[in-house]
């Protein structure tokens, strides 16, 4: 009787030894449900400045922006196709609208009417803003409209939300999406 559970003792030690080991082996992972975008001017000398943040919540997707350094006014703000920034933005490509459909407000008009990528405006006061939005259906990784990888756009001027892309100018800020840990 005691050899059997001197064996099972054994056993049992030998699994718990196990599972530690693979446990200490395992390397940390990114978050996919974070990632933020530092936001630069695409000229030169580059003056607009800023932090993305995005939070993947049961909500949607939460984006808060803080901005430095613009021009005052209203500016157009979208997600674009590609993550880079090179060529003074021009390099991230059009919005971001995979279903292509025509351009809008994605808050007011939702995927079906207007691109996955239209974000809206930001108002600059004093050179600084702050942009808060939570979006259903866009996520960073996941699902049908996934962000990471792509960037975040600044434009010169209001978009007036025409067609085909809103008449909001050149690209003043640019910063690609990219997860945290």
């Amino acid at each position: 009787m005691a050899n059997l559970i001197w064996r099972w003792i054994t056993r049992l030690g030998t699994v718990l030894l196990l599972m530690m080991t693979l446990a200490c082996n395992q390397q940390p992972t990114p978050n996919a449900g974070t990632a933020q975008a530092i936001l630069q001017g695409t000229s030169d000398p580059a003056t607009v400045a800023g932090v993305v943040n995005f939070k993947e919540t049961d909500a949607g997707l939460e984006i808060e922006a803080n901005l430095t350094q613009a021009p005052d006014g209203i500016h157009g703000f979208h997600v674009h196709e590609s993550g880079s920034c090179a060529d003074e933005g021009n390099a991230a490509g059009g919005h971001y609208n995979p279903d292509n459909v025509k351009h809008g407000l994605l808050v007011r008009d939702g995927f079906a009417n207007a691109h996955a990528g239209d974000l809206g405006n930001v108002e600059i006061s004093q050179g600084r803003a702050t942009y808060r939005a939570t979006l259903p259906g866009l996520t960073l990784s996941n699902g049908d409209y996934p962000i990471a990888g792509r960037a975040v756009i600044l434009h010169e001027k209001a978009d007036d939300f025409g067609q085909p892309t809103g008449n909001a100018g050149g690209r003043i800020g640019c910063g690609t999406i990219t997860p945290t840990t």
